[in-house]
Parts: structure tokens; sequence; C-alpha cells
């Protein structure tokens, strides 16, 4: 059996708490003994992104501590996969920790990119039965390289229908703090993103990140579209 820490982002703490349950039975049906380590808070990542990287320094500290004894840290977030796997090492570059970092970021994987090439598994036994189309994070795109990881897991759910959109490597306009900052664009981007789901005919956007799927979200509801967003967890763990 493999022993798996997870680690449960800040907003998904917050917000949709329901995807960390999900993620859990998802890695128990697929074998893995899972722990929780309740010190856990935030990767870091946000306070980084925003400039303030001191602050985000004390914080990646704190989740190298967290997760030092980890055998595999598995997270509902290429986002914040992304950011242990690629900029920790810019943070403690030349420090005493250095050595630390690269082994967290060896052993830190996103939920898809675990089950298809660590655990190997492609058929999780969901069942499904809706039109679905996926949405491809920036940062699992670009920071995790994952792409056919989420699609490989899709397929095998009985009943759904996984059919492609449009531009599915554009971004949809959230990018954290982007979201704020530059409204109208970030608006018009996730706008976009619907129009193109919608001419699929699909029922629901899927995705790896929540963080997307909460902007999308919004703007759904704001255009008054019959839309639904479901994380990927969320899909593998359901009709267990």
């Amino acid at each position: 059996m493999m022993n798996v820490d997870i680690f449960i982002p800040c907003f998904i703490d917050q917000l949709y708490p329901n995807v960390g349950f999900s993620m859990v039975k998802v890695l128990e049906k697929a074998g893995c003994k899972v722990s929780y380590n309740a010190n856990q808070t935030c990767c870091g990542q946000p306070a980084f992104n925003a400039g303030f990287w001191g602050e985000a320094k004390d914080v990646c500290s704190k989740f190298i501590k967290d997760f030092a004894n980890a055998e595999y840290v598995v997270m509902p977030s290429a986002s914040c996969a992304g950011f242990v796997k690629n900029y920790y090492s810019k943070l403690f570059d030349n420090s005493s920790v250095h050595n630390e970092v690269k082994a967290l970021a060896d052993k830190t994987f996103e939920l898809s990119d675990f089950l298809v090439n660590v655990l190997k598994v492609e058929d999780i036994g969901a069942s499904f039965p809706v039109k679905a189309t996926y949405h491809n994070s920036c940062a699992a795109l670009r920071e995790c390289k994952i792409k056919e990881e989420p699609r490989k897991l899709l397929r095998n759910v009985k009943g759904l229908e996984l059919v492609e959109m449009a531009d599915n490597e554009t971004c949809c306009g959230f990018g954290g703090t982007f979201a704020v900052k530059f409204d109208p664009i970030s608006v018009a981007m996730g706008d976009q993103k619907i129009v193109n789901a919608t001419a699929t005919d699909a029922e629901y956007i899927i995705s790896t990140d929540m963080s997307c799927l909460m902007h999308i979200d919004g703007c759904i509801k704001h255009k008054g579209s019959g839309l639904k967003v479901m994380h990927l967890a969320d899909v593998l763990a359901y009709n267990f």
C-alpha cells in the first residue's frame, strides 16, 4: 500500500471542501493509505505572486517542514503543485534547504498526474452519465505538463461523453490577482470560455483546478448560462 500525504489548498479548504473529501475517496479506492497533516496551511503562492517573497518564504518554509517525512504529497490543484515544483527552488536557491526543496518537488503531484503516472491507474470505477468538456488550466498545462492524464481518467468514467471545446488551451481569465487587477479582460476571457463550452452542447465543464472553475462559474451565473462546473476529483468519486 502506498502512503500518501494530501495537501488541501486554501480556497478548497474554505469554499469547496467536498473536493478534498472526493480526492481522499479516489486515492483510497486506488489502494493508497491517506494521511492529513492538520498543521498544514498554505503553499505560499498568493504571497509570492503578489510580490511578497519574504512573507512567501516564511509560509513555504512551514510547508517544507510539514511534508518533510511524506512519501508522496498529492493535491487537487495543479496551481499549488506547479508552484511547489517550479518556484520553491527559486525562493530557496543556494540555501541550506536546497536538497529538501528538490526532494519535495520530486514527490509532489497533482491528483491526475499521480493516478496516471505514479499509480498507473486510468479507470477508478466512477460512473457519471453526462456530456462534458474539459478545461486545461494554465498551471496544469504549462507548469505541470498535464494534458492527457485527466482525459485518460475521464474517458474511463462510465457513461461520460467527453467532447473537446475550441481553444481549450486558452486561459479562462482567472490568474489569481489578474482577475482583480484586470477585471474587464478577465471577465471577457471567462465569457469566451463559456461560449466555446456551450458550443459543444456539454452540460459540465471539468478541470483539475477549482480556481479556474470558480471564475468560470461566476461568469456562468452572470450570463445566466445553464452550464455547470465540476472538479475532476468530484467526477472520479461520483457514484462509488
